[in-house]
C-alpha cells in the first residue's frame, strides 16, 4: 500500500495558541464548573507581561449570599495580580475603557451579563450589536468567558428559552469573530478553532 501524505494535515495550524501567546479575541466555553474560569485565568497568566496587571472584568452582582460568597471565593484565587472592575450592563463601555495593549481583559461571564440585561429590561439584540463593535475596536487582547446552555432539555418556559436563544446567538457571533474558542469540560480544554494572526500579543 502506497501512503500518500495528506497535504491538510501537513500545513494544519496549531490547535492552540504557543506557550505565552495570547491572541486578540479568545471565547472560553464551557458548563457549570468545568474550569473554564480558571482556564480563561491561565491563558492570560501565561502571556501577561511582567509587572503588569490584568483587568477581571466581572458581571456577577451579589445579590445574595450564596454568590457573595461565591465572588469573594473567585477574587481569592486569582490573588493580587488582577485588578477587579464590575458591570453588570455597559460591558461594552467598560471594555473600552479599560483594555490597552498589553493589558489584557477577562470577561466572566457573558451568560451573567445576559441575565441581567433581560432582569433589567434591556434590548438584548442591540446591546449584543453594542458589545460586538466594541470587541473589534479593542487596542488589547481580550478573553470572554461564558456558559454553553443549549447542550440540555429545551426549557419548560418562554424566558428560559428567550435567555437560552440570547446566549447561543452570542456565543456564534463571539466566535466567528474570535481567533482562539475553546471549550472546556472537566477541567479539559478542547480547542475548536485557533487562527494564528499578528494581532497576538
Amino acid at each position: 500500500m502506497v501512503r500518500i501524505p495528506s497535504v491538510a494535515a501537513a500545513t494544519a495550524p496549531a490547535s492552540v495558541p504557543p506557550a505565552g501567546v495570547l491572541p486578540r479575541l479568545s471565547l472560553v466555553l464551557g458548563g457549570a464548573r468545568s474550569g473554564k474560569s480558571v482556564y480563561a485565568e491561565t491563558l492570560i497568566e501565561g502571556a501577561r507581561p511582567a509587572g503588569e496587571s490584568a483587568i477581571y472584568l466581572a458581571t456577577a452582582q451579589a445579590n445574595d449570599t450564596e454568590m457573595a460568597a461565591r465572588i469573594r471565593a473567585h477574587r481569592a484565587r486569582r490573588g493580587e495580580d488582577w485588578a477587579t472592575v464590575e458591570e453588570p450592563l455597559a460591558l461594552d463601555r467598560a471594555l473600552a475603557r479599560e483594555s490597552r495593549p498589553g493589558r489584557p481583559v477577562l470577561v466572566d461571564c457573558l451568560t451573567l451579563w445576559l441575565a441581567n440585561l433581560m432582569a433589567a429590561a434591556r434590548d438584548v439584540p442591540a446591546e449584543c450589536d453594542r458589545l460586538l463593535a466594541a470587541l473589534a475596536a479593542l487596542p488589547g487582547p481580550a478573553v470572554l468567558v461564558s456558559n454553553e446552555v443549549g447542550l440540555g432539555i429545551v426549557p419548560d418556559n418562554p424566558m428560559a428559552r428567550e435567555f437560552r436563544d440570547h446566549a447561543g446567538r452570542l456565543h456564534q457571533r463571539i466566535a466567528a469573530a474570535a481567533d482562539f474558542v475553546v471549550f472546556v469540560a472537566a477541567g479539559l480544554p478542547l480547542s475548536l478553532k485557533y487562527l494564528p494572526s499578528e494581532s497576538a500579543r
